[in-house]
């Protein structure tokens, strides 16, 4: 048999991507989770005003660290807009809460441990038993449509890069 046969069935095994991202024009996916300080925050609660939906990986790792920072530096930016940020992860409460303490993050970190979320955007990877919920980013405008889509983020200039679209979109 072909080794190539093989390899393919294991490597999909390990490696799988949700592909049901929400289109731009399309209603953004509702949800209802817990942020760092165990408060609820549903999609409905910002209807009404533009939302930056930030997914990331891990917290307190490098990159998603840069990008939160990132965005909580520029937070009276996006204020002044009357946008609202939201970091959403498959961290825990705790996780969510020790990461927003440490880099004093001035905006809701919400838990997705159940992945259900991340699932409804399409941005969550498995890597065997491991999952996360890949770095994308969705701008949601006041009448609850993703108006922007975000698949590929460097998270050292993306917080300047969604001001930059929100002020264009406005």
């Amino acid at each position: 048999m072909n080794k190539r046969l093989i390899f393919l069935p294991a490597l999909l095994a390990l490696t799988s991507i949700a592909w049901a991202a929400p289109k731009v024009g399309q209603m953004a996916p509702s949800f209802e989770l817990q942020d760092q300080n165990f408060e609820t925050h549903a999609l409905e609660d910002y209807r009404g005003q533009w939302i930056v939906l930030y997914f990331y990986p891990k917290a307190d790792t490098p990159g998603c660290t840069t990008e939160a920072c990132e965005f909580r530096d520029n937070i009276f930016a996006y204020e002044a807009l009357g946008a609202a940020v939201i970091g959403v992860s498959l961290d825990d409460v705790s996780s969510q809460k020790e990461f927003a303490e440490k880099y004093h993050l001035p905006f809701p970190l919400l838990s997705d441990a159940r992945q259900k979320v991340a699932s409804a955007y399409g941005v969550l990877e498995r890597f065997g038993t491991m999952a996360v919920a890949s770095r994308q980013t969705f701008l949601i405008a006041p009448d609850g449509r993703v108006a922007k889509h975000y698949r590929s983020v460097d998270p050292s200039v993306h917080s300047a890069e969604v001001l930059r679209d929100l002020g264009q979109l406005m």
